[in-house]
């Protein structure tokens, strides 16, 4: 579905990407690990058209995608929750997700979206509808920015540390969001700081460190890997 190839990515002069390459096959979900700092939200940056490659080319569904303007790009298929969430916190909850359906792809039907698909996987939200965002827990504001993204009907979500800052019974809630998310039939792209969990929960991961691709494989092989222990999980 997604192929990255030897892209190099900068920040003005300062090189933030050197050669990566990874892909994202249809049904599955993939994820980035590493530490602050190691090139991992630059990559989702690049794959959603806010940022350009110097070199290399990224490839969604067999077509050239790292010249296009990011909004031509959600068109395509793919849809990015970023970190942070990037809410409007003085609208409605569902005035926020209606946002998501703004392309004329899904405009039409976004009403029926959001009733039948949205809120019957995010009930909360449907309790919270007329509710300003920003008046939200970090918890239903996560699941907002995960429902709006769902909006557009992508093939492929792409979330940002979407555990950021959550207390750990609401991490659980949000993995087990996630994996609905999948079995509804969307392929995951997943930056995560939870490591452990987020293994645990992907079929493939990559791990990011200083802006290259250091490792990578199924996520169970990657668990045992003393490397992945002693850098990530602490063992």
């Amino acid at each position: 579905m997604l192929e990255i190839r030897d892209i190099h990515v900068y920040y003005g002069d300062m090189q933030a990407l050197r050669g990566v390459s990874m892909e994202v096959r249809e049904g599955e979900v993939v994820a980035l690990v590493g530490a602050n700092g190691a090139g991992k939200t630059t990559t989702l940056r690049t794959i959603s058209g806010l940022l350009r490659p110097r070199q290399g080319e990224v490839r969604f569904l067999g077509r050239p995608i790292h010249t296009l303007p990011a909004h031509a790009i959600v068109d395509l298929g793919i849809s990015h929750v970023p970190e942070g969430r990037g809410l409007f916190p003085m609208m409605t909850v569902e005035e926020n997700l209606l946002l998501g359906a703004h392309l004329p792809r899904v405009r039409s039907e976004r009403r029926r979206m959001l009733e039948q698909e949205i809120y019957p996987m995010f009930p909360r939200l449907k309790e919270r509808a007329g509710q300003l965002a920003g008046t939200l827990s970090g918890g239903e504001q996560q699941m907002v920015a995960i429902a709006r993204g769902l909006m557009s009907r992508p093939k492929l979500l792409i979330l940002d540390e979407p555990s950021l800052g959550l207390a750990p019974v609401i991490v659980k809630e949000m993995f087990n969001i996630i994996r609905r998310v999948r079995e509804a039939g969307v392929t995951v792209m997943i930056v995560e700081q939870n490591v452990m969990q987020t293994l645990q929960l992907a079929d493939r991961a990559y791990v990011v460190e200083n802006g290259e691709v250091v490792l990578s494989g199924e996520s169970r092989a990657l668990l045992e890997d003393e490397h992945i222990k002693r850098a990530y999980l602490g063992m």
